[in-house]
């Protein structure tokens, strides 16, 4: 299965644009499956609200059965969900989740498309959600989707008249495209677009339904099917030794931080997709009476000629020879008026051209970045694979006035090595996700661009244009600059070539506690972007906060390394809370970002940049015990934050706990969605609630429903029956129902102000029904809806106690919510009696 799978992703790749991936290096019959594609004139989009809610079955059947071009729409970039395999939430896991959707594509062949649209966490209702969101603008997005990729037909994920039934985002998506599939073609539409693209009409567009959306598979059974259609998506493709279904297994299971690992399938399986406007196809083929051929555009008949005639005689043992019929496709195809299809086309034509004749063609750095002003060396390798004659005319690197004129004949399988140096322009770029350049708003992020919106991600810093003859034809081909390297334990490597500033500066917590006004050490780690570097930082803050000194010099010799500084930080004497922010100078010029790397083997290793900035937070907090046990779920910032107000914390893996070993802790915390991830825990459950009964305090946080392992018969000692409800205003209302329990009163007073300003929701995944021994402390809905009582549960057992919370800690936390701490400094106390104050706790 290896090798199908080297072959899967080559084959996937053959005409991708996407940056810092391996170059491709086709076989035969790879090449063979790009040239049916080139020969498909057919455009289908597939349009949902999230990452990993596109139906990669149906992606990988009209990009590899159909020979369709095939993209999908994400409008979010998932930002607001949880992360299964690392910390990075919100913007940052939005960037994971684009590269694990890009992924995902180069396994199902499909391209990757996006809105403005932030996802701001789950929402109940569309109104809510186009209201976040900027309904016009994201309108816009989409309408500019359409119009740039002119798609034949349009499946949407979700279905439009069924409002308030799932996730507001869902519904909204496909409602998006039920508008945006007539204004596409009207010229009053966002006529601001039309100076870079053109109306068009799709001609279908569908609802990709199933058994799911009707409730039952007998409901579905019944079902009117006169406007469906249905495809055998479970189909064979000999020439890979894969079925599309294990190609859509292999796809979606790249969605890895949301825990979407997954065995292949194989086999019949039916796929269905509803009719919603448009004519209704004769058979089950979506594109039945759409001309997809090259007679489709105007003068595209001569071009057809020459390549169907090249794939119905395709020579597998020797694809060069093919080579002249390429290049004289690529000349008439020059000719035509139609400039969609000529972009399009061109490109794929192009990619088909270096593949027959086994052209590599790469530029790399000697380093993965570099800074403006500075002098970097590139190296380019030429190699022509064939008997075909080749000239290498012309190297030109966009955005410098950097080129040259080798003007070498390329002989067959000899390698051509170049040097370039060039100098980074003042003006270059800085790297890093296009959509996080600028401030965004709760729904939307900042593009200002209209060229960038949509895009998967920003383009390379630098690209190499290489101008071919061949036999006097020249063609130019485009490939980004890249970081090439070895590892040893994971052979050879690339990675983005990028443009960071001269120095960017980081401090580690991103939220500082202060309980009382004691002065405070705060280190902030300045990090050199390139050789001997030198200049002094300082650290903005709010009024009433005291920074002593006012800046402090450093130099660092070595690109990379880094420099701790340390300021003392006095907070004032009353509750107040804001922002420290380090500012370096070096020469006149200012620099405020942190560099921020995300780096997992499935993905290209991303660098972000965000501003340097840590919250400060002034507050009065008591606490009982010292010593927390933590046991780690999918991954969150609660043992960092719990450090802040002088807890020592301790993570246990599940794998030591034995009878007694848990007894030195004062409480033990299961984070998020530990049930769910962490199959140790099936095992060592009975020592917990041992833990309990023999005097221990355990705070479960919130996991979901029903995705555990079937030998844990329940998570709590006492019947517990968890749900999908959640309260996603975050400044819903809070009752305190439990007025005289200790979790409401000690050892903080917990107010029902103490639940102003919190982010993104209240919680989720909330009990629905609760054994009697359970006393629910609180008491919140949204608008609109019966309050619940489930979101913290907690239950004496033995002589200690039992915890249950959906509340969101995970994100209140970590963004320096004050009520937050107090609440959970609360359920750590449960059962305690001295109070314990930041006052007489070390650090």
């Amino acid at each position: 299965m290896r090798n199908f799978w080297v072959s899967l992703l080559t084959l996937a790749t053959v005409v991708s644009n996407t940056y810092a991936q391996k170059p491709n290096k086709p076989s035969s019959i790879e090449i063979h499956h790009s040239l049916q594609k080139l020969n498909f004139l057919g455009t289908a989009l597939y349009i949902a609200a999230h990452p990993d809610d596109e139906n990669t079955r149906l992606i990988s059947y009209l990009s590899n059965h159909d020979k369709a071009r095939t993209a999908y729409l994400s409008i979010t970039r998932g930002d607001g969900g949880q992360n299964l395999i690392g910390s990075e939430l919100r913007e940052l896991l939005g960037v994971l989740r684009t590269q694990e959707l890009l992924a995902a594509r180069r396994i199902d062949g499909g391209e990757q498309w996006f809105t403005r649209a932030n996802d701001f966490g789950y929402s109940k209702h569309p109104n809510e959600t186009l209201r976040i969101w900027d309904k016009e603008k994201v309108l816009g997005d989409v309408v500019w989707a359409i119009r740039n990729l002119k798609p034949d037909v349009i499946i949407n994920r979700f279905d439009h008249r069924t409002p308030g039934s799932t996730h507001g985002h869902h519904t909204s998506s496909a409602m998006l495209s039920m508008e945006a599939f007539d204004l596409a073609n009207d010229q009053n539409a966002y006529p601001e677009q039309l100076g870079l693209t053109s109306i068009w009409q799709p001609k279908r567009v569908f609802f990709n339904t199933s058994w799911w959306f009707y409730g039952s598979q007998e409901n579905f059974a019944k079902a009117d099917k006169s406007k469906m259609l249905k495809m055998d998506i479970g189909v064979f493709y000999p020439e890979l030794g894969l079925s599309n279904n294990e190609i859509a297994s292999m796809a979606s299971s790249q969605h890895l931080c949301q825990g979407f690992g997954r065995v292949t399938t194989r086999g019949t399986q039916d796929e269905y997709v509803e009719l919603l406007k448009g004519d209704l196809p004769a058979n089950n083929n979506l594109f039945d009476g759409i001309n997809t051929t090259w007679s489709r555009i105007k003068g595209g008949k001569a071009i057809g000629d020459i390549l169907y005639k090249m794939e119905e005689n395709f020579d597998f043992s020797n694809p060069s020879k093919h080579v002249p019929e390429l290049v004289e496709a690529y000349q008439l195809l020059q000719g035509i008026e139609d400039e969609h299809w000529k972009t399009l086309k061109s490109e794929e034509l192009q990619s088909l051209i270096l593949a027959c004749s086994g052209l590599y063609l790469e530029i790399s750095s000697e380093s993965a970045s570099t800074t403006r002003g500075n002098t970097s060396k590139l190296n380019v390798e030429a190699l022509n694979r064939s008997s075909q004659n080749v000239t290498l005319k012309k190297i030109e690197l966009t955005g410098t006035e950097t080129s040259m004129l080798p003007n070498k004949v390329l002989l067959e399988n000899i390698k051509e090595n170049i040097s370039i140096d060039f100098t980074v322009p003042e003006t270059a770029s800085i790297s890093g996700p296009y959509w996080l350049k600028e401030p965004g708003t709760l729904g939307m992020y900042t593009v200002k661009n209209q060229k960038m919106i949509g895009k998967a991600e920003t383009p390379s810093a630098f690209t190499a244009k290489f101008t071919l003859d061949f036999n006097g034809v020249q063609i130019k081909f485009q490939k980004p600059v890249v970081y090439r390297h070895s590892k040893p334990d994971r052979g050879e490597l690339y990675e983005p070539f990028v443009v960071l500033p001269e120095a960017t500066s980081k401090i580690e917590e991103k939220v500082l506690i202060f309980s009382d006004s004691k002065t405070k050490d705060i280190l902030v780690n300045v990090k050199a972007g390139k050789d001997s570097v030198s200049g002094e930082i300082a650290l903005q803050h709010p009024l009433g906060w005291t920074i002593s000194p006012k800046s402090i010099p450093f130099s660092i010799a070595q690109k990379g390394q880094e420099q701790a500084v340390t300021f003392k930080v006095t907070p004032p004497s009353t509750d107040s809370e804001g922002k420290i922010a380090p500012i370096i100078t070096i020469a006149n010029k200012s620099y405020d970002k942190e560099l921020v790397e995300i780096g997992y083997q499935h993905i290209p290793k991303q660098s972000i940049l965000l501003p340097s900035e840590a919250k400060v937070v002034r507050m009065n907090i008591q606490k009982t015990g010292e010593h927390i046990g933590y046991i780690v779920g999918a991954g969150d910032k609660v043992p960092e934050s719990l450090k802040q107000i002088g807890y020592q914390v301790h993570i246990i893996d599940p794998k030591d706990i034995q009878k007694g070993s848990l007894d030195k802790y004062d409480a033990v915390v299961v984070g998020i969605r530990a049930y769910n991830v962490v199959d140790d825990l099936k095992f060592k459950q009975p020592l917990l609630f041992d833990y309990v009964e023999r005097g221990g305090n355990m705070v479960v946080q919130y996991n979901t429903a029903g995705r555990w392992s079937k030998q844990f018969e329940n998570i709590a000692p006492y019947s517990l029956t968890l749900s999908r409800d959640r309260v996603t205003d975050e400044s819903a209302a809070v009752s305190i129902i439990a007025n005289n329990h200790s979790i409401a009163n000690f050892p903080n007073t917990i107010k029902e102000s103490d639940f102003n300003g919190w982010v993104q929701e209240r919680g989720l995944y909330f009990p629905k029904e609760w054994s009697s021994e359970f006393t629910p402390i609180l008491s919140m809905g949204d608008e609109g809806e019966e309050p619940t009582d489930g979101s913290l549960l907690v239950a004496p057992h033995g002589e200690g106690h039992y915890i249950y919370t959906g509340l969101s800690f995970f994100r209140e936390l970590p963004a320096g919510v004050s009520g937050a701490y107090k609440l959970f400094a609360n359920m750590l106390s449960v059962g305690k009696s001295e109070v314990k104050t930041e006052s007489n706790v070390k650090g």
